[in-house]
Order: structure tokens, then sequence, then C-alpha cells
């Protein structure tokens, strides 16, 4: 493999682990590391381990998309065709490990934000640590992109209800409970249990594995999870020019992001949205 600067591959026998490396930027999705990460998944096709894990460097797992090599400034993307090609290529990565021959599985603490949550849907397993937060965005001013493909997993109702509130989240348990994730252990634990669940599953030979995946694949694919994903760069790409996510813009630009973030923190005072900050 080339040497990766962004993300980090560790092969051990049974798994090769795909590690988020940017902690010093909460191993947010640079163009860089999701180029990449879709050449590390290519080239794993055909080496490393029968099983791929994914985690993430330092604090936490992934803080979403790097807005800073995003662009867009308070007026939004200067080319909406260009945004949504770019939108595109992002679930295309996400696909590539829906379509990779071996099983992939997403290893999550600490925090999980926008995009990232996003991102695990499309992992054959999940795995979450006791201290992870699951979130959406604090600042509205995208939409239609992550929460549609939680649909599957969670159903339309909770999708919404996770959407509709800004930067709202999930823990851990909640994240079992509602199907996003397979199963929730203590932090400490993490690595250990996903390295025990992959060697379990490089029991069964990778010709086996990988035609019970495509065939698992196929039946939610039937019951329309690929389809749900057709029109979701365009609706996201569209928001992102529409005057009141301009107006948010601005007031960005105005206030600095903190301030404005601040304006859309408001505490729950039922337990039926979110968990509390602790």
């Amino acid at each position: 493999m080339p040497p990766y600067e962004a993300i980090r591959i560790e092969h051990e026998e049974a798994l090769s682990w795909i590690v988020l490396n940017r902690p010093e930027a909460a191993n947010a999705l640079s163009p860089q590391l999701l180029d990449e990460f879709g050449h590390a998944l290519e080239t794993l096709k055909h080496e490393g381990g029968p099983v791929i894990a994914i985690r993430g460097e330092g604090r936490g797992f992934c803080s979403g998309i790097d807005l800073g090599g995003y662009g867009g400034g308070d007026k939004g993307p200067a080319d909406p065709m260009a945004d949504r090609a770019r939108l595109e290529a992002n679930v295309a990565r996400w696909l590539q490990m829906w379509d990779h021959p071996k099983p992939v599985i997403a290893a999550v603490h600490g925090y999980c934000m926008a995009a990232a949550a996003q991102m695990c849907v499309f992992t054959d397993i999940t795995v979450v640590a006791d201290n992870v937060k699951i979130g959406e965005p604090t600042i509205p001013i995208g939409g239609g992109f992550i929460a549609p493909a939680w649909v599957s997993l969670v159903g339309h109702k909770r999708a919404k209800e996770f959407a509709f509130v800004p930067g709202n989240w999930i823990d851990g348990p909640t994240a079992v409970e509602w199907g996003w994730a397979n199963h929730c252990v203590p932090a400490d634990d993490l690595i250990a249990c996903v390295r025990s669940l992959a060697e379990r599953i490089a029991l069964t030979p990778p010709e086996v594995l990988r035609l019970k995946k495509l065939s698992i694949n196929r039946a939610a694919e039937a019951q329309g999870f690929r389809q749900s994903l057709s029109g979701i760069a365009e609706i996201d790409a569209l928001l992102h020019l529409a005057p009141a996510v301009l107006e948010i813009r601005a007031r960005m630009k105005d206030k600095g992001l903190k301030a404005v973030i601040q304006e859309y923190k408001v505490a729950p005072t039922s337990p039926l949205v979110a968990p509390k900050e602790s």
C-alpha cells in the first residue's frame, strides 16, 4: 500500500484496520482523507485480512466533513452542480463499503457526527462504545442528506426525530435500541470486542462470507435501501442555496461559528428528544 497521511492501515491476522488518523482535526473528513479512504478500500479487496474494521484515532471516531476543505463561504457553493457531484462522490465512497467483498465493521467511540453518522450506515456491523455521541450538525445549513440513509435501520419516524432538531444526538444504548448499531460495549473494551468479532467471522471462508453479504444486501436493496439514496445529493445541494441557509451563513461570517452554534444549543426539557449533556 502507498504511504497514507490522513489514514493509517494496520494489518492483523483476522482483520485489517483503517484508522482515521487526523486526531488534531477530530478526524474530520477532508478531501485527502476521503480519497485515501476510497483507495484503501479498493486495495483491501485483494490484500490484508478477511475482515475490515474502521476506527478513529484520538478522542473520537469522526466529527464529520471538514468544512475547511468544503468551501462555500457565506454565499453558499459557487457551483451547485459541483456541490452535487461532491455529495454524490461521498455516497459513492460509502457504497464501496456496502459493495465490498469483505465484511466491514465500524468501531465507534467518543463522537460520531454528521457525515460520519451517515458513513456508519454503510458498514456491515457497527459496534459503539458506551461513551459515544452520535449526532446531527448543530447548525442547520444542510439537509436531506444524512438522515435518509438512517431510515432503513431506524425507521422514518426516528430518522425524522433525529434530523429535525439542530444538533440532536443519541448515545450508545439508544443507537442499539434504534437498530443503528449492533452492540454497545465499555469504551475500554471496544477494540478487543471488535477484534474478537472479526476473529469469529474469519472462521467462515471468504467466498462464503462474500456471498452471504451479497445475498443480505440484495434483500435490503429489494426493500429500497439503494433507491433511498438516489436523490439525497440533489436535495442537499439545492438546500445549500436556499435563502434561509444563506442567511445563516451570513450570520456565521458576522458573528463567528461558535456564536452561531450557541444559538442552536437548546437543552431538551424532556428525555423524549435526546439525552441531556452530562
